[in-house]
């Protein structure tokens, strides 16, 4: 039996952070907003892709490897070569990765002509503006919270990728929206996909059932080495075109590396704990990635998150060669600990285990980018709920709440974070826009001094 208080009941939980997402949600009118949610058993389900990196294909692939009848309908992407890159791909398919053979493709699942594929800041107006049905929302983090508003107000199904903003300001935009979505009965995924992965799920029910007892600390790690993103000379391109091309080393696109991987685990301590953090304090800084080819973003972050009754996460992600590697999470209760990652979920108390999950996938294991693809286009055929905003978009402000604090050196608490008018993106949809930092004279750009950088 859980002799232990449920945090999920308390006055300190769930509810506030609902309250919280209400107040942000104010003014909004659903009433106003037409659904066009598409209607069980009439057409197939018309996707367009809007961001076709990698992230962006494997999104398309796995939306059409449901069993659902759906087909890829519509492409944008901010660059050509990028669109043309992912079309050919998922012309082609992918062993083990799509549900397909390879070289058999998706057949007549891809239906993209030349007519239907859009290049541009503004290419994923002219998608959202056409008869898709549902959008993949993969292009950089910082244009998501424009590009879900404009989804949302088209009466559009979305899948989106995590993080929803890079600042408070677009996690205010990305609520509001949500509210709209949730009025209009419109379905809502994010790729946050450990809340559809088998062993996270067991875990959860049995931390949140009691076996390890009140949660007192909790510590989650990304530390590996350099991401998979390569910086890409600037040649001929516009200093817009440039910072978008190289998204992911500029915080108003990418959030810096603390939202766009961290935010998983720092999810997965929201969820156990059934809240986010009130506070936060840390440090950070670029030890080795100081080239001004990676824009203006830390390459490690350690930060310590307080949650309203005191309990502490203690949060690290690195991006540094050579260094120890771990991608994790450590929840620790009265009765025991949680030792969570992807691969394998363990509660134990003392020197027994309490529960371990197998260590090897079955034939009938499915990925859980897969998992949560399935559940989405389940809600959008048989008209059920589904709306992964709220705590999605909760974990994406705990993300930048850390950002904040290591870049400041300062302790940031949630409130002020949270209504910060700061804003760091820009909605120009003109490569001739300005970029909204700009280089130095020697062609690098200002970082991030703790200590002296206002963040609020």
């Amino acid at each position: 039996m859980n002799d232990e208080p449920s945090r999920e009941s308390s006055s300190t939980g769930l509810t506030r952070r609902r309250a919280i997402t209400s107040t942000l949600a104010a003014g909004v009118v659903p009433s106003a907003l037409a659904s066009r949610a598409y209607a069980a058993g009439s057409d197939r389900i018309k996707i367009g892709l809007i961001g076709c990196g990698g992230r962006g294909t494997g999104a398309a692939a796995h939306s059409l490897s449901t069993g659902r009848d759906a087909v890829l309908w519509a492409m944008a992407d901010a660059f050509p070569d990028r669109l043309r890159i992912s079309h050919s791909s998922l012309m082609r398919g992918k062993a083990g990765k799509s549900n397909v053979e390879q070289g058999s493709g998706f057949g007549n699942a891809i239906d993209v002509p030349p007519e239907r594929q859009y290049v541009g800041l503004d290419a994923y107006r002219k998608i959202i503006d056409s008869d898709v049905d549902l959008v993949i929302l993969t292009g950089p983090p910082g244009y998501r919270p424009l590009h879900f508003e404009a989804a949302v107000n088209a009466g559009k199904h979305v899948f989106m990728e995590k993080p929803l903003a890079s600042d408070a300001h677009g996690v205010r935009r990305i609520l509001a929206s949500g509210e709209k979505a949730r009025q209009a009965n419109l379905k809502v995924g994010v790729g946050l996909q450990r809340h559809h992965q088998d062993i996270y799920l067991e875990a959860m029910k049995r931390i949140h059932g009691g076996e390890i007892g009140r949660i007192v600390s909790m510590r989650c790690f990304w530390n590996t080495g350099f991401p998979a993103k390569t910086a890409l000379p600037r040649e001929d391109m516009t200093e817009l075109q440039y910072q978008v091309r190289n998204w992911y080393f500029f915080d108003w696109l990418s959030g810096d590396h603390i939202c766009e991987q961290h935010i998983h685990n720092l999810d997965v301590c929201n969820w156990a704990f059934g809240d986010h953090p009130v506070r936060a304090e840390g440090m950070g800084g670029r030890q080795v990635r100081t080239d001004k080819k990676y824009g203006n973003i830390f390459d490690h972050h350690a930060v310590n998150y307080e949650y309203a009754d005191g309990t502490i996460l203690h949060s690290y992600c690195r991006q540094i060669p050579g260094c120890s590697k771990l991608v994790a999470e450590q929840i620790v209760g009265t009765k025991g600990v949680a030792e969570l990652s992807t691969t394998r979920c363990a509660l134990s108390g003392g020197d027994k285990t309490i529960w371990e999950s197998p260590r090897r996938r079955g034939k009938d294991y499915q990925s859980p980018y897969q998992v949560e693809w399935n559940a989405l286009m389940k809600a959008v055929v048989e008209d059920t709920p589904h709306h992964e905003v709220d705590y999605s978009a909760s974990s994406t402000m705990t993300a930048i709440l850390g950002r904040l604090a290591t870049y400041s050196g300062k302790t940031v608490g949630w409130d002020d974070a949270m209504a910060s008018e700061k804003v760091l993106t820009t909605d120009a949809e003109s490569w001739d826009a300005p970029a909204p930092i700009q280089p130095l004279d020697d062609g690098s750009y200002a970082i991030a001094k703790p200590g002296e950088t206002k963040v609020l």
